[in-house]
């Protein structure tokens, strides 16, 4: 896990004090990589290296050592001189690669998995980029062939932000590393529109930043000078399996996913596991815990109000299994205290106030243990289809095709199961509700745009694949990736392994929705965990007192915000007044005015008075 900078001139040459400037913008997110640093200019269209006082491309590196702790795994790696390789990321299969690669004829130099993504590239060119397990966002710099190859992991675990300018194309970990090359900043008011109204982020490839744009997932962008071609090709997409039967489904789906936990407990520093008490941590960190003969030490934050502390499941799951778990006590006024810390690191609005809660958390465990690598089970509920809207996508879709008694079984065994049913939040789903029917309930919002039709899939597995790419799981990894690089840590996502999603896509939506529950298969096989925790029925998540905090600990900063000289409405995205009279009615507790839409403008507001002044 690391940071990366890099600059590829189409035409020309950059000079010495462009190389010197390239080496500040690397160095600026120093946090993502504190182990070691490397810089290396080059003239690609020359097919020369050592290059600094006129080069075409140039590749900056700041390192966290995680795999081959030497100084053999420093970046720009190359093996032979002629193709070099600028790394974020981890290749968790790399050491069966690694052996396919020495039956094929290769030397290896270095224990890296960077090597190894060296040699894939060799062997099989930048197609075989879809034979790698893990999350990057990586450069090749290919001087035989005249290339340059930057490439994105599956499902946009790995930022990769890029900037084209005056003939230049620049690319980056972190969209602050580029906002010194715009000529001025200047906010996408589309991206805006989207994210207030709709509570969109990461579902394309625009940024916040009008002009820095993201490489799309999956996909690969090839700069050829020798062809004078610039092209974005994908490298992999799904591919749906044949139907199995329950049995054999249940034990592949154990197989794959103590498979996807082995390959990442791989490290040379300690790994450690974060545990929230829900069915997705819990079931990682047991399996873990019996990969690793019960060494694994697992986190857990508290909080001391019961209302927003899951203490109680993570007390049963600890007795049940052994596993050795450390709680972290969760304090408001700390987490507070961090909101604009967290908005600076993140460089775009989140989508809620857990984000904050959680870059304390991961602060707190870089402070008071020693680990490095963090076991987490996002993206579980966009594979196993956990959320509640999963449910009512696939009940709306059994009443349009007219099996209305077996939508009816779904609803009244949800009921009488106290689960997915009870739990509905209409508020919360207005992001799937027409713009026309909606635009009621933000009567603050001076932009206009165009509505994203989030809701719009033809089947269940269609749904979940959007969600995968463009509405769910982007959005998480974001601010994921922000907080822990915060830290120096690095985050491993066990469900976000692509066998196992394509396993998890192809099942016959049966074996994910069963009489009430979501989750079925995980439910069913996990015979590891406790009871109490897979057939838990209410979903959590990640807790955080936010309404609370909007009523109370954040009042006064609110109204100082909004009365005063408001960002927002001098970029002409809300009218404050009217803002401030939609805050009033939340504060009156009216149920139609949702506190994460409150949420959203008071962070939009501190990003653009962080980055827009």
């Amino acid at each position: 896990m690391c940071g990366v900078f890099g600059a590829v001139h189409l035409r020309g040459r950059f000079d010495a004090d462009r190389y010197d400037e390239f080496v500040r913008l690397t160095d600026l997110v120093a946090y993502r990589g504190p182990d070691d640093s490397d810089y290396r200019g080059f003239d690609v269209k020359s097919g020369s290296t050592e290059a600094r006082d006129g080069f075409d491309a140039f590749l900056g590196h700041r390192r966290l050592a995680i795999i081959d702790l030497s100084v053999e795994g420093r970046n720009p790696l190359t093996d032979d001189g002629r193709c070099w390789i600028l790394f974020n990321g981890e290749i968790f299969n790399y050491v069966e690669l690694r052996e396919e690669l020495r039956a094929r004829g290769h030397v290896f130099r270095t224990e890296t998995d960077t090597e190894v993504v060296l040699k894939v590239y060799r062997e099989f060119g930048e197609a075989g980029f879809d034979r790698l397990n893990g999350m990057w966002a990586f450069a090749l710099v290919d001087l035989e062939r005249r290339r340059v190859v930057l490439s994105r992991d599956r499902f946009s675990i790995k930022p990769l932000y890029l900037l084209r300018r005056d003939d230049a194309i620049y690319f980056a970990s972190e969209a602050k590393q580029l906002l010194p090359l715009l000529p001025r900043r200047e906010m996408n008011r589309g991206v805006m529109y989207l994210y207030i109204t709709q509570a969109l982020l990461d579902h394309s490839s625009d940024s916040f930043f009008e002009g820095i744009t993201s490489l799309k997932a999956k996909h690969n962008l090839v700069l050829d000078f020798a062809e004078g071609t610039i092209q974005e090709r994908p490298y992999w997409d799904y591919r749906l399996r044949d139907t199995i039967g329950e049995r054999a489904a249940l034990e592949e789906f154990s197989a794959l996913l103590t498979d996807s936990i082995r390959i990442r407990l791989r490290s040379d520093v300690k790994i450690g596991a974060l545990v929230s008490g829900g069915l997705d941590s819990s079931a990682i960190a047991v399996l873990a815990n019996r990969l690793l003969e019960g060494k694994l030490e697992t986190y857990s934050v508290v909080s001391d109000d019961r209302r927003f502390s899951e203490e109680a499941f993570v007390d049963r799951l600890s007795a049940a299994t052994g596993l050795r778990n450390e709680r972290l006590r969760f304090r408001s006024e700390a987490a507070l205290g961090a909101f604009d810390t967290v908005v600076w690191h993140n460089d775009e609005p989140f989508l809620g106030f857990h984000a904050i809660a959680q870059f304390q958390l991961l602060e707190r465990i870089k402070q008071e243990t020693d680990v490095t690598v963090l076991l987490s089970g996002q993206g579980g509920d966009e594979c196993l289809l956990g959320y509640s809207k999963f449910f009512f996508f696939h009940v709306e879709d059994l009443l349009r095709r007219g099996r209305v008694i077996e939508a009816f079984r779904h609803l009244l065994a949800s009921a009488v199961k106290g689960t997915v049913v009870r739990q509905f939040n209409l508020a919360a789903a207005r992001r799937y509700v027409p713009w026309r029917r909606a635009r009621e309930h933000f009567p603050y919002v001076l932009l206009h745009g165009k509505h994203e039709p989030v809701g719009r899939a033809a089947t269940l597995a269609e749904r979940q694949c959007l969600d995968l790419d463009k509405y769910s799981v982007p959005p998480q990894t974001h601010f994921e990736d922000r907080n822990s690089m915060a830290h120096s840590l690095e985050m491993r996502l066990p469900f976000l392994d692509h066998r196992l999603v394509e396993f998890l896509v192809s099942l016959p939506v049966a074996l994910k929705l069963r009489d009430g529950w979501t989750k079925y298969v995980a439910r069913a096989a996990l015979d590891e965990l406790p009871a109490e925790i897979r057939w838990r029925r209410d979903k959590q998540g990640f807790l955080t007192p936010e309404e609370s905090w909007l009523r109370h600990d954040l009042r006064d900063r609110i109204f100082a915000m909004f009365k005063g000289k408001s960002r927002l409405h001098e970029l002409g995205v809300i009218d404050q007044g009217k803002f401030i009279e939609s805050y009033r009615q939340f504060l009156d507790g009216n149920r139609l005015v949702w506190y994460a839409d409150i949420s959203r403008v008071v962070i939009a507001e501190t990003w653009a008075r962080t980055f827009l002044n």
